[in-house]
């Protein structure tokens, strides 16, 4: 357990980072000369059972109940926080019993004390992890820490699952430490920032569900947040949005909707680090990694734009002129040329400084110099009107005129459209009133209309240079003629949203 005085509360809690690896980096690892201070101790077997109603009532509510088994005895422990992404600091409760069944006045006094008397059912036995795992004390500066590396299987009704991962728990001292520790481990092995749980994995496995695309996830923010608060959590609800996506990149074949969803998560960062500008601006590491991670994935960019251009774009021009000359020659170009900018993809997502920039920015979000500015105590709803306020009247700025815009300035109008969008998004768990409610739904349907218009708008425009960078001068077809269609349909969805009354005021 830490004894962190800034953590101190009623529950007990642990601070952990976690990381994620194969079973051959554990092998290496155990030469690694960070864990060589003692002798490198033989692995101890753990068997862990994890329960829950089959209405899963734990899980909805962010808790997890397991038994675990060691040398004898049974260790029932309630967790609260099953997903995360950083740094894990949670309240748990443990307690010795008397077998792998949980017992009732184990969980009293616990969290999961009010949801298991409400459910419908009792708690049942879903899943095990059977692990190797072996734990190495060290220290870091005035920091103790422990090192747990854990290699084995979740076992389940309907099979079974390889389980492998580190963990840096934070004894004594400082977290900036777990996140050294964490960069001088990823300079031997690849290591990437952990997600999930070990119980994630179980629990995917017991309802099916592999590495799955998925979406941003709605920001739950406590009213009364700062404004540091505030970015830390979108922050992180973007890197957790961006890890996801990249083990279903990575783990199930490069779906192109992953990688579409990657950039989503990346420019929602990106777009964070905007916003929040006037705040961060004292941390001179803002500016950096927003300009590192815009370097770094620029294949991402041109490796969707191919994905578009050979999943709409092209389907449609067949459609509209089938006897077109040169657009199987076109197609097998850009097939080619979007294998090559996947390759590169790849290569990034796989490269150590890709990983070791995530761990060195998931460090930076939680210990940040930023976090001690004066800035970051500031009311959220304060900073968050403010902010809203000046995307709001960049948008109104860029988009004057826009039937009349050219390309490169109607692109600057939907960029600060979409920034816009993002801070709404980010800051609407701090306006939970009905009338707040209804005003940023109102808001919502207004900005995503002008969105869309703007985005078709530049689909044909990125259409037209892609043609034009695969094959020349643009095929008849790739200019729409429905252009000033939409430029009309954009400048009236403009219009529309300035006329609906911010939320945030």
């Amino acid at each position: 357990m830490s004894d962190i005085d800034s953590h101190a509360g009623s529950e007990p809690r642990e601070i952990e980072l976690k990381l994620d690896c194969s079973g051959p980096d554990l092998t290496v690892l155990a030469s690694h000369p960070r864990l060589q201070g003692s002798a490198f101790p033989e692995p101890d077997l753990l068997v862990t059972t994890y329960y829950d109603t089959p209405g899963r009532d734990l899980r909805a509510a962010g808790l997890t109940l397991r038994v675990r088994a060691k040398a004898g005895r049974h260790i029932q422990t309630v967790k609260a926080g099953v997903g995360d992404v950083g740094l894990f600091d949670r309240a748990e409760w443990e307690t010795e019993i008397g077998g792998e069944t949980p017992e009732a006045s184990a969980w009293a006094g616990t969290a999961a004390e009010p949801v298991l008397r409400d459910a419908e059912a009792a708690p049942e036995r879903l899943f095990s992890t059977i692990v190797m795992r072996r734990e190495v004390p060290l220290e870091q500066g005035a920091s103790r820490i422990l090192v747990t590396l854990d290699e084995g299987r979740v076992e389940s009704p309907v099979g079974d699952a390889p389980l492998c991962g580190i963990e840096l728990e934070l004894q004594t001292g400082d977290p900036a430490d777990l996140f050294l520790v964490a960069q001088s481990l990823a300079e031997t092995v690849p290591l990437r920032l952990s997600v999930n749980a070990k119980s994630a994995v179980g629990f995917a496995l017991v309802d099916g569900s592999g590495p799955a695309v998925v979406k941003a996830e709605p920001l739950d923010l406590p009213e009364e947040a700062s404004a540091g608060e505030v970015f830390r959590r979108v922050a992180l609800a973007c890197l957790r949005h961006m890890r996801l996506n990249e083990t279903a990149f990575l783990d199930g074949g490069r779906p192109p909707e992953a990688l579409h969803q990657i950039r989503v998560a990346l420019r929602r960062l990106r777009s964070a680090l905007s916003l929040f500008a006037p705040m961060l601006e004292g941390d001179q590491r803002a500016d950096g990694f927003n300009d590192e991670i815009k370097r770094v994935t620029e294949p991402f960019g041109h490796a969707r734009n191919l994905d578009v251009f050979l999943g709409q774009t092209l389907p449609s021009l067949a459609k509209e002129r089938p006897d077109e000359p040169g657009l199987d020659g076109l197609r097998e170009r850009a097939e080619a040329e979007r294998e090559r900018a996947y390759d590169a993809v790849l290569a990034t997502l796989e490269s150590p400084q890709w990983r070791g920039l995530i761990i060195d920015f998931a460090g930076w979000i939680e210990v940040g110099a930023w976090r001690a500015q004066p800035a970051a105590a500031e009311d959220g709803r304060a900073f968050a009107a403010r902010v809203l306020d000046r995307a709001r009247l960049r948008l109104k700025k860029r988009g004057r005129g826009l039937k009349r815009l050219d390309a490169h300035t109607r692109h600057r109008a939907r960029i600060a459209a979409k920034k816009l969008r993002y801070g709404a998004e980010f800051f609407s768990g701090l306006y939970r009133k009905k009338k707040a409610r209804r005003r940023q739904d109102k808001f919502g349907a207004a900005l995503s209309d002008l969105q869309d218009h703007l985005g078709s708008l530049n689909d044909l425009e990125t259409a037209r240079a892609m043609t034009e960078s695969l094959s020349g001068p643009p095929m008849p077809g790739v200019e729409d003629p429905g252009v000033q269609d939409l430029l009309t349909a954009a400048a009236e969805a403009r219009a529309e949203l300035l006329d609906v009354k911010p939320f945030w005021r």
